[in-house]
């Protein structure tokens, strides 16, 4: 097997504050600073490169030199980490409204829907069903709310 390493594209001052929230949740915790693995500062180098899509978290752990499910633990206290750090959708529209912001898009979180017939005009020219999703195999509208100036 031939080590090596990579540049991880992200600032050191994101791996320094994502390492400051892992180790104020080690202390919340009471974890014993003693304890066998990676420090915080490495632990947020592991998650910021499961998040830039290094997702095979087996191979994650042999690179940093952990067992698996010492990485799999690892990777899912760094997105619990930061999942407490993002704003609930209420908090995000209300802080969108108070910026002015003409609207907000909401990605990801297609509604199923029926009875929807509009048609337009494709980059093609072709007649298609404005409400179907090719992605997700089903008429589908994206769920979306703000105000216009």
């Amino acid at each position: 097997m031939i080590a090596h390493r990579a540049t991880l594209d992200v600032s050191r001052a994101l791996v320094q504050y994502v390492a400051g929230l892992l180790r104020a949740g080690r202390r919340l915790r009471r974890t014993p600073k003693e304890q066998p693995g990676l420090d915080p500062f490495r632990q947020a180098v592991m998650v910021l490169c499961w998040f830039r899509g290094e997702n095979d978290i087996p191979k994650l752990g042999r690179d940093h030199r952990v067992f698996r499910a010492t990485a799999y633990r690892y990777i899912h206290e760094g997105i619990e980490i930061l999942a407490v750090q993002a704003p609930d959708l209420s908090e995000a529209l209300d802080r969108a409204q108070a910026e002015g912001l003409p609207y907000v898009i909401l990605d990801g979180a297609l509604i199923p829907i029926d009875r929807c017939a509009e048609q337009t005009v494709s980059v093609k020219g072709e007649s298609i069903d404005a409400w179907y999703s090719g992605k997700a195999h089903q008429h589908a509208g994206n769920l979306q709310r703000g105000q216009t100036k």
